[in-house]
């Protein structure tokens, strides 16, 4: 399939309205929240020069009169894979640094202060191919990796934190893989890991025979920038996972993704902005874009060829979103793009004081409710309408 068949975002096919049209299907899609964000001449030009698409947003947000604004800006680095998938491993890394890098510097001269990457995003997203050579080599120590040394020194020189998710090799623990996103505060610092929780159990998905299911729960991080939490890819299906980390303080939550199919792409515009509104905080989900092709055909867990050799596009189409439920445009469905999106944190405080989110929440209620279904013994509780039969 060519990229260049594919349509290009929304955003453009809207932009071909005219500008009274446009301006109210915009609002009516995504709100009326934000404008163009002013960035410096020298981004503008890194980006041009290390062609990315550079998509700016700048968020509404009401001044209080006791609290400061809180205004941060974030930046979201959407890549396809630069080699073929024959090159080796320490070239394809190589040659993923090298876009890494270069994005980070756009961001730092556009003003953000915290960076995401991609979900796996320096290597192939080999997962559903059913081969475990040469694609469990890209698994390193989440600490001390190559990977995070090189994110290490760029977080420092660039007084930025980074948000890296890779394939964790643990040498202590039987080598075990995990799928973790690790973050690397402005100074250069691990602050810490997330391991992936929930892993796909879908057709032609191998996933769950690659790593294991994560054991960190569902940490939020203080960083200097606000509190930020992680949903790494498929986790974005599940309500409880992003309503945990609501419950552990995150003022911005990551999603980091690796998603393709009409079926995720329906899905795409809508589940981050229900996370959001429904938790009171923001979400910057980013996923990867482009085809990768393999040498043989995919094959599913029980070894059955499916006869086909393409990951199959994944459709980029990048995002923030604020939790009054407006968003900002999307990346591309196709090129690769940095989103920079600045954003007032006091928001978060103000819609759930404006929703009464937090006294109306009752979480007794279910708390009981999901300590009963945790039982192998759970009867759910249905009321039945009663038929009153008559024998004759």
């Amino acid at each position: 399939m060519s990229l260049e068949k594919e349509v290009d975002s929304i955003e453009s096919i809207l932009q071909k309205l005219p500008d009274k049209e446009f301006r109210q299907v915009w609002r009516i899609l995504y709100g009326d929240g934000g404008q163009d964000l002013d960035v410096s001449e020298k981004c503008l030009k890194l980006a041009s020069r290390y062609k990315l698409e550079l998509v700016k947003y700048k968020f509404n947000h009401v001044v209080e009169q006791l609290r400061p604004p809180r205004l941060i800006r974030v930046a979201l680095f959407q890549q396809k894979l630069p080699v073929p998938l024959t090159f080796p491993i320490y070239k394809v890394k190589t040659e993923m640094y090298t876009l890494a890098m270069d994005a980070v510097k756009v961001a730092a001269k556009g003003g953000a202060k915290i960076f995401s990457l991609q979900q796996a995003w320096n290597m192939p997203y080999a997962f559903c191919s059913g081969e475990k050579m040469p694609w469990s080599e890209y698994a390193e120590k989440a600490e001390e990796g190559s990977t995070t040394r090189i994110l290490q020194s760029l977080s420092q020189e660039n007084n930025i934190v980074i948000i890296s998710t890779i394939l964790e090799r643990d040498e202590i623990f039987e080598d075990r893989i995990w799928n973790t996103a690790i973050v690397i505060d402005n100074h250069g610092r691990v602050l810490g890991k997330q391991r992936r929780n929930h892993i796909p159990c879908v057709e032609n998905s191998n996933e769950p025979t690659y790593y294991c299911e994560g054991d960190s729960g569902h940490p939020v991080f203080e960083t200097e920038y606000g509190k930020i939490g992680i949903n790494i890819c498929y986790e974005r299906h599940y309500p409880l996972s992003w309503f945990a980390l609501a419950l552990n303080g995150a003022e911005i939550v990551f999603n980091p993704c690796g998603a393709i199919g009409e079926e995720a792409e329906l899905l795409w515009g809508i589940e981050a902005r229900n996370a959001a509104i429904a938790n009171g905080y923001y979400v910057c989900t980013v996923n990867r874009i482009g085809m990768e092709i393999y040498d043989h055909e995919y094959e599913d867990e029980e070894g059955n060829l499916i006869h086909h050799k393409d990951s199959g596009l994944f459709f980029g189409s990048s995002y923030v979103t604020a939790p009054n439920g407006t968003r900002s445009p999307g990346l591309s469905r196709t090129k690769n793009g940095l989103l920079i999106a600045e954003f007032d944190l006091n928001l978060c405080r103000q819609v759930k004081d404006n929703r009464g989110i937090g006294h109306t929440h009752m979480l007794p209620k279910y708390r009981d409710l999901l300590l009963q279904a945790t039982n192998s013994d759970f009867k759910p509780q249905v009321i039945k309408k009663h038929c009153h039969c008559y024998s004759i």
